[in-house]
């Protein structure tokens, strides 16, 4: 890192529901700090490992947790923020821990990182936040945001101010500008989607104010864990008697054990003896007892996180690849053939609320999708082909350009950071 960065008491910090990124001053410009190994995001999950007595984070957690070492996973923490849920304690080897506490040690650690890897204490941050954390609350909403910043502060940032993720997504891509335009920003990330309407120009660049470039913001809580949780429901749930009649009625199975197992954050929710009980009760009941036992083991097994990582990778993989495998780690393994089309369908009805968002986002702007001259795509799950081409019939005038899918916000908090702390206030 430079001798600028170090001098940089301020950063940019988005801290994504799948992915984080920290965005610092590098020489005369702006990079994303490595998080982890060469790497500059850092997958918002922590594992405790029981074994070790230590708690892991990211990509190395993730592994621990797929390879068996014993321990609890927590995965897309920003979910809770705004929820009732972030009052919630968890079970962590016998202690009751607050899902408030855990964000707190996951972004206590990516201060750490950034310190170490910019050799400066950092007390000024820029933190990303959604248009919308919570849809159709206010109230909510305002809560998420001040929960955010109280965590931060608790951790040592003594500076601590919020800017719209897909406002720094515009800030990033501005950068590259030669000239003015009219660009729809589009963030699709691990939690939420956003949109942005915004007049950007190397002139207004300049400008620490851009409150007047801003024409219109939305924002939906749909995001790439929807996707994998749909993705899942419609390919690997299946497999352990989704859809399957149980009982003297032939009622379907419960559907909230599925949904909740296909959910990231809501897989231990279903590791309960109560669960449990009830499938084995109906096991001998079944229309397809095989699949209901399969789905007891996974239960035993706490497969369930495994299950999801898999899904996201079978995801990822069809943004660039018409087929690919699932594999689904079973006590005897399958695997499921899944095609681009499998994920467009699944994906279908998110597809639809996405566009929805971007109409209101354009209303608001007071402008016409053939307005738009640029649309900025941003966030991993813009990779999705289906889901990028019904964005693009919403702006059939406009220039399509893929930002960096995972880097764009982080770099434009700090874009943002420099502005506001940049003059020895950091």
């Amino acid at each position: 890192m430079s001798k600028s960065a170090k001098q940089a008491g301020y950063c940019g910090l988005d801290f994504g529901t799948s992915n984080s990124t920290i965005g610092v001053t590098a020489g005369n410009g702006y990079a994303l700090c490595k998080l982890e190994g060469d790497s500059a995001t850092l997958p918002s999950a922590i594992f405790y490992d029981f074994e070790a007595h230590k708690a892991r984070f990211g990509r190395e957690g993730i592994r621990h947790y797929i390879e068996g070492t014993e321990g609890r996973l927590l995965r897309s923490l920003k979910s809770v923020l705004g929820s009732t849920l972030i009052d919630d304690t968890t079970l962590i080897q016998r202690k009751r821990v607050a899902l408030r506490d855990i964000i707190a040690l996951f972004i206590r650690h990516l201060k750490s990182l950034v310190e170490h890897e910019t050799g400066r204490a950092i007390d000024s941050v820029v933190l990303g936040r959604p248009v919308r954390f919570v849809d159709h609350d206010d109230e909510a909403d305002r809560r998420a945001e001040s929960e955010l910043v109280a965590i931060a502060k608790a951790q040592g940032f003594k500076h601590v101010e919020t800017q719209f993720e897909p406002v720094a997504a515009a800030l990033a891509y501005e950068r590259d500008l030669h000239h003015e335009e009219l660009s729809l920003i589009v963030d699709l990330g691990g939690g939420t989607s956003d949109f942005v309407v915004a007049r950007l120009s190397p002139d207004r660049a300049r400008h620490a104010d851009r409150s007047q470039d801003i024409l219109g913001r939305t924002g939906v809580h749909i995001g790439g864990t929807d996707f994998d949780r749909r993705l899942s429901i419609a390919q690997v749930m299946p497999h352990l008697g989704y859809h399957t009649f149980v009982g003297e009625k032939r009622l379907p199975m419960p559907r909230h054990i599925y949904h909740d197992l296909a959910t990231w954050h809501l897989i231990p929710s279903i590791y309960t003896p109560s669960t449990l009980n009830y499938l084995r009760q109906v096991l001998p009941t079944a229309e397809e007892p095989e699949l209901i036992q399969r789905l007891i083991d996974v239960l035993v097994d706490r497969k369930g996180h495994h299950i999801a990582s898999e899904v996201e990778a079978a995801k990822i993989a069809l943004s660039d690849q018409r087929k690919v495998m699932l594999k689904v780690p079973l006590r005897e393994p399958i695997e499921t053939p899944v095609t681009a089309n499998d994920l467009d369908n699944a994906v279908h009805e998110d597809s639809l609320r996405i566009v929805h968002a971007i109409e209101i986002c354009l209303q608001a702007a007071d402008v016409k999708g053939g307005d738009i001259q640029s649309v900025f795509l941003t966030g991993g799950s813009t990779a999705i082909a289906g889901v990028q081409r019904q964005i693009l019939k919403m702006v059939p005038n406009a220039r399509p350009v893929t930002g960096d899918l995972f880097g764009s916000v982080g770099l434009g908090l700090v874009i943002d950071a420099e502005r506001r702390f940049g003059n020895g206030r950091a």
